[in-house]
């Protein structure tokens, strides 16, 4: 375990000491060319609405994700941050439709470039949950065989999104490869998002999202409401704080009618 934790903090104090691109505030030609390059798709609306996904258009069901938006990118902005990595304790706390809601959210935000990669590749959802799925997915892009620009799909002119396919065996090989941290280093220094969401295992039922973390700035925890115990969410804390930084936990899945759901974010 302290072999671990010192691997940790090495791979942390490298990616500190490495210059990072500037966010997208203003664009250089070739990175708006690589963005039109990306093949692009628009979601249908109904299916998105069938599918919990709510943020492609302002309304009253996409006003609590608009808040969690605003408070995400506050606290991220504060701290110079632009990777956040979204995990869960368990399955089913509906992790990925928080990343795919606070993507769309972002994609409606003018002048601003978001990247959602799909990093969940034992059970991929994302694609189901959008509508589209790629002629490759996110385990080709982290294993190399294919590039960002070959993979991933554009939805308007701001967001970005590599998908899962089929599941992967062993999603742990790639989630922890040494190679993992230089690819995204490429792609946000060619597309220079402004926030680039991971959409990452449960932290309960495996490594590789521990060891993932690793590589991003902050994570955010979904728990669910009556299923996720305090204990769970106490563990997984610890976790993400040993290896990243806590931008807080989010309360999905509340039964109450009228409660949005509770979003705890930062110290």
């Amino acid at each position: 375990m302290e072999k671990l934790r010192n691997a940790l903090a090495d791979a942390r104090q490298r990616r500190s000491d490495t210059p990072r691109p500037p966010p997208g505030a203003a664009f250089p030609e070739e990175v708006e060319t690589q963005w039109r390059r990306l093949k692009s798709v628009t979601p249908d609306p109904a299916w998105l609405s069938d599918h919990r996904i709510v943020t492609a258009e302002a309304s009253d069901r996409s006003e609590p994700f608009d808040l969690m938006r605003t408070k995400v990118l506050l606290q991220m902005r504060k701290h110079g941050w632009r990777r956040l990595a979204i995990t869960s304790p368990g399955p089913r706390c509906g992790k990925s439709v928080v990343a795919a809601n606070l993507a769309l959210g972002l994609g409606r935000q003018p002048g601003r470039r978001t990247i959602l990669i799909e990093a969940d590749l034992r059970r991929p959802s994302l694609a189901g949950l959008i509508g589209h799925w790629p002629d490759d997915g996110a385990e080709a892009l982290l294993s190399g065989r294919v590039g960002f620009a070959d993979q991933a799909l554009r939805l308007g002119t701001g967001l970005a999104v590599s998908l899962g396919l089929a599941p992967v065996a062993d999603p742990s090989a790639l989630l922890l490869s040494d190679a993992t941290g230089p690819l995204l280093d490429r792609i946000e220094a060619r597309y220079r998002p402004d926030l680039m969401i991971f959409d990452l295992p449960p932290l309960l039922t495996g490594d590789g999202a521990a060891g993932f973390l690793k590589t991003v700035d902050c994570a955010l925890l979904i728990a669910a409401a009556e299923t996720t115990t305090v204990s769970q969410i106490d563990a997984c804390e610890s976790e993400i704080a040993e290896q990243t930084n806590v931008l807080g936990v989010v309360l999905n899945k509340c039964r109450h009618p009228g409660d949005d759901p509770a979003l705890g974010l930062g110290p």
